[in-house]
């Protein structure tokens, strides 16, 4: 078994270019999931905003971003990025997420999603917040 930290980034309108930007110095693929996509429209200004990105180099390059829906307040600079933990096993993802919620504010609790087997985010007693799932294979577009 094996797991893997990525750094999550947010944005507010930004993402797609963001990613587009980090790609071209970085290479690699780029991946994407809008709102529409995942059938998570809240505001229809948002539709095409990124709801899940990621740009994958075979080098090593790894970050992922999204853009914080406008029902969420944002400001750049404050919690300006998530850690990203994935991993193929549902049970050792359920252990990392019982043992990091122990004093933590759970956001999303950790259950089925659309997009993956298994999804919570948490911010942990320290203010870190943290995204874990169970991977799946997203296409490059």
């Amino acid at each position: 078994m094996s797991v893997q930290t990525t750094t999550h980034l947010n944005f507010r309108g930004d993402a797609r270019a963001a990613l587009e930007h980090y790609r071209s110095v970085f290479g690699g693929d780029l991946a994407v999931v809008t709102y529409a996509d995942a059938g998570a429209v809240q505001d229809p200004a948002e539709v095409d905003q990124v709801m899940w990105g990621q740009v994958a180099a075979e080098n090593g390059f790894r970050v992922m971003a999204y853009d914080v829906p406008g029902s969420l307040p944002y400001a750049p600079g404050e919690r300006p990025f998530f850690v990203s933990v994935q991993g193929e096993d549902a049970a050792e993802i359920t252990r990392y997420w019982q043992a990091l919620s122990q004093g933590a504010t759970v956001v999303q609790p950790l259950a089925p999603a659309g997009w993956a087997p298994l999804y919570g985010m948490l911010t942990d007693r320290f203010g870190v917040t943290w995204v874990l799932d169970v991977a799946v294979a997203y296409a490059a577009s």
